[in-house]
C-alpha cells in the first residue's frame, strides 16, 4: 500500500463501483475486510484489529488493542509482499461477491420478464447471451426446435429461473415456456396487463402451435376480439415475434363440454360424452371433421386435452352410428325388450349389460316403458348371459388429465408445475421434505417430444 495517497484511493474506489455496478460503500467494506485478513499475521491480537476507510479522503487506518485495553495504530506503508498479495486476493473475491449479489437481486425481480440480449458465444448446442450487464444461459432444450441463431444476434426470450453458483449468477433464458407467449400477450394487448382479459390457461408445442384460452371481466370487452385486434393487428406481433408459430385463441368457459367444445376448433363437435370418474370425454366430430379435429401430427386434439386437462377420444358420426346400433341389437335380443324399450334404455345411460347389473332394478324402473316385470327379465337375462360391452373401433386418444399427488384431478386452468413449485419444501407422503423443482434438468417436453409423437390409436392410424 505503500505511495497510495487517499485521493488516489477514493479515485481508484470510484473506478471499482462504476465499472462492477456496485456500491461506493460496497468497495469499501471489501478494502475493510480484505486489509484485516492481510495484517492478521503482523499484529499480536488479530481479533481486535479494526481497519476504517475514510470515505471523505480516502485515508486507511488500521487499529489494534492489547490485552489491557489500550488502543494504538497499526502501520501499513510496509506490509510486505504476502500481505499485499494476501490483500489482493481477498478484495478481489469480496468485489466478485458484492457483484454477484446485485446481479442476483435485480434479476430475481425479472424472473418471468422477458428481456433482450444478444448471442455472444456458443458452447455445443447451448448459447450464452450478453444481457449488457449480466450474462445469461440459453439451453438447447429452451430453444424453439424450429429457429437457429447465429453469434451476434439479437434473441427475446423470458428469464426462467436465476440462482447463484459458486461466484456467479446462472441465468436462464427461455423461448419455449408457455410464460413466454403470456408476456407477450400482456405487451401486445393492454387489456391483458390491466387484467381486463385474463389468460386462463396456454398450452404449446413451441414453433408449430399454441392454444391460447382467455376471458373477459368485462362485459363489453370481447375477449377474443380484443386479443386478436382489427384485422389481426395485435396478434400478428405475436406470431413474428414466436416466428410464425400458429396461435389459437379460444374462449374460456367454467362448463368442461363447452371448453373442450372450444378447444377443438376449427372442428365442428356434433357431440360429447363426459366421464368424470376418468376425467375422458367422447367426442363426436363429422367424418368430414375428423381430420382437422386431429390437426397436424395429432396437434389440435393433443393441445386441446392438455388445455382442458381432460383425455380426449375422438370419434366420427359413423363410429357413433354403428357402436350404437351394435348395442341396441345387443338389448333387442332379451325377452320383451322391443325396438322402442332398447332405445330408452340407451338413452337413459344404459349401453352395455354391466351398466344394467351395476344399476340394479330400481335404476331400470326408472326408464319409460320399463315395468317391474320387464326390468326383473333384463336383470335375469343380463345374469345369465354376461357380454363384454360393445367398443368403438379406430379412436383416436390424446392424454390430458393430470392427477395431483393425493389423486386428485388438476382442473382447467391450473397447472400442475407451478402446484409442486408452490408446495416446495413442504412434506411429502413419505414424511420427507419434498425436493425443489429444477428448471435446469426439466426436459423440454413441449419443443422435443410433443410435435413428434403421433396421435395415440386403437386399431388402424388416421
Amino acid at each position: 500500500m505503500e505511495g497510495v495517497n487517499g485521493a488516489e484511493m477514493l479515485r481508484f474506489v470510484e473506478m471499482i463501483a462504476r465499472d462492477k455496478g456496485i456500491e461506493k460503500s460496497e468497495v469499501l467494506a471489501a478494502i475493510e475486510q480484505a486489509m484485516i485478513v492481510a495484517l492478521r499475521k503482523r499484529v499480536e491480537n488479530p481479533d481486535t484489529l479494526v481497519v476504517s476507510v475514510d470515505p471523505n479522503n480516502g485515508n486507511i487506518i488500521a487499529r489494534e488493542t492489547d490485552l489491557d485495553g489500550n488502543t494504538f495504530d497499526v502501520k501499513i506503508d510496509d506490509m510486505g509482499r504476502i500481505a499485499a498479495q494476501t490483500f489482493k486476493q481477498i478484495f478481489v473475491q469480496k468485489n466478485r461477491e458484492a457483484e454477484r449479489d446485485n446481479i442476483f437481486e435485480k434479476y430475481i425481480g425479472l424472473k418471468r420478464e422477458i428481456r433482450s440480449g444478444t448471442i455472444q458465444r456458443m458452447e455445443g448446442p447451448n448459447y450464452l447471451v450478453n444481457l449488457g450487464d449480466a450474462e445469461c444461459f440459453f439451453p438447447r432444450k429452451e430453444q424453439v426446435p424450429t429457429e437457429s441463431y447465429q453469434v451476434g444476434e439479437r434473441v427475446r426470450g423470458l428469464i426462467l429461473d436465476v440462482r447463484k453458483q459458486g461466484q456467479k449468477v446462472k441465468i436462464i433464458l427461455s423461448r419455449t415456456h408457455p410464460e413466454f407467449v403470456k408476456k407477450l400477450f400482456e405487451l401486445e394487448v393492454p387489456e391483458v396487463a390491466e387484467r381486463i382479459i385474463e389468460i386462463k390457461a396456454i398450452v404449446r408445442e413451441p414453433g408449430f402451435r399454441s392454444k391460447v384460452a382467455v376471458a373477459s371481466y368485462d362485459p363489453k370487452v370481447d375477449a377474443v376480439g380484443a386479443c386478436v385486434g382489427v384485422r389481426g393487428s395485435r396478434i400478428k406481433g405475436i406470431i413474428d415475434e414466436l416466428n410464425n408459430e400458429k396461435i389459437d385463441i379460444i374462449r374460456w368457459n367454467e362448463s368442461a363440454e363447452i371448453l373442450i367444445t372450444n378447444a377443438l376448433k376449427p372442428a365442428r363437435v356434433d357431440s360429447i360424452t363426459l366421464d368424470y370418474d376418468n376425467r375422458r370425454a367422447r367426442v363426436v366430430v363429422p367424418d368430414d371433421q375428423l381430420s382437422l379435429s386431429i390437426g397436424k401430427r395429432g396437434q389440435n386434439v393433443r393441445l386441446a386435452a392438455r388445455l382442458c386437462k381432460w383425455d380426449l377420444d375422438i370419434v366420427t358420426v359413423t363410429q357413433e352410428q354403428d357402436w350404437r346400433k351394435r348395442t341396441l341389437a345387443k338389448f333387442q335380443q332379451i325377452e320383451l325388450v322391443d325396438d322402442m324399450l332398447a332405445e330408452s334404455l340407451f338413452n337413459s345411460g344404459f349401453d352395455s349389460f354391466a351398466d344394467i347389473l351395476a344399476a340394479g332394478p330400481e335404476a331400470l324402473m326408472k326408464v319409460p316403458g320399463i315395468t317391474i316385470d320387464i326390468a326383473a327379465q333384463i336383470i335375469q337375462y343380463c345374469t345369465e348371459s354376461p357380454e363384454p360391452p360393445e367398443e368403438i373401433t379406430d379412436v383416436v386418444h390424446a392424454d390430458g388429465a393430470q392427477r395431483r399427488a393425493d389423486n386428485t384431478y388438476v382442473e382447467p386452468g391450473q397447472d400442475l408445475e407451478d402446484e409442486e413449485k408452490a408446495e416446495e419444501g413442504a412434506p411429502s407422503a413419505g414424511g420427507k421434505p419434498a425436493g425443489p423443482v429444477d428448471p435446469f434438468s426439466r426436459a423440454a417436453e413441449y419443443a422435443a417430444q410433443a410435435p413428434e409423437r403421433e396421435p395415440n390409436t386403437q386399431g388402424k392410424t388416421q
